[in-house]
């Protein structure tokens, strides 16, 4: 790969890291080939940007983003790396999870999700755990409108009943 080569693939894989607020660091090392096509097949299939990457030129996009800080996940820039971009926040870790069934790898090394920053596959199972933003929006509305459906439910049961109190008064006099 030649300078320009290098500068050109930086500044891509900057602007990828600038616009995604979601990606992983994993370990894919001593997969082979097939096991890889297997995992980026399930990538695709979940809308996950799966690619390998060099550290030193991660090391170095990470620098070029502005506005986020990127420090921590320097730590964890050794051996194999792939990165995977996601939309949702807990699909990555899904999968890893579900494809170490199988495989001992992929081995979680970082993940930045929201600003947040995990390290080690110690945080797997956290990472399961956090909630998409449709999740969330859902069990919100759920919360509204439980009260709501029971104060409905308690008007029209209470109405229901003093108007037949009602009737039958009316019809006594």
């Amino acid at each position: 790969m030649t300078k320009e080569e290098k500068a050109q693939y930086i500044d891509d894989l900057a602007q990828e890291l600038s616009q995604s607020n979601i990606f992983y660091l994993a370990d894919t090392s001593e997969l082979t080939v097939d096991v890889i096509n297997q995992l980026r097949r399930r990538c695709f299939n979940a809308n996950i940007k799966l690619r390998s990457v060099k550290n030193t030129l991660l090391a170095k996009a990470f620098d070029k983003v502005d506005g986020k800080d990127f420090s921590e996940l320097n730590k964890v820039l050794s051996g194999q790396t792939s990165i995977m971009f996601a939309e949702v926040g807990n699909l990555p870790a899904k999968i890893i999870k579900e494809f170490r069934k199988k495989s001992e790898r992929p081995v979680l090394k970082a993940a930045y999700v929201e600003e947040a920053v995990f390290i080690g596959d110690n945080q797997l199972d956290t990472l399961v755990a956090i909630k998409s933003k449709e999740e969330l929006l859902g069990d919100i509305i759920g919360l509204l409108q439980s009260p709501a459906k029971n104060v409905v439910s308690a008007l029209k049961g209470q109405g229901g009943k003093i108007a037949g109190i009602l009737k039958t008064l009316e019809e006594r006099a």
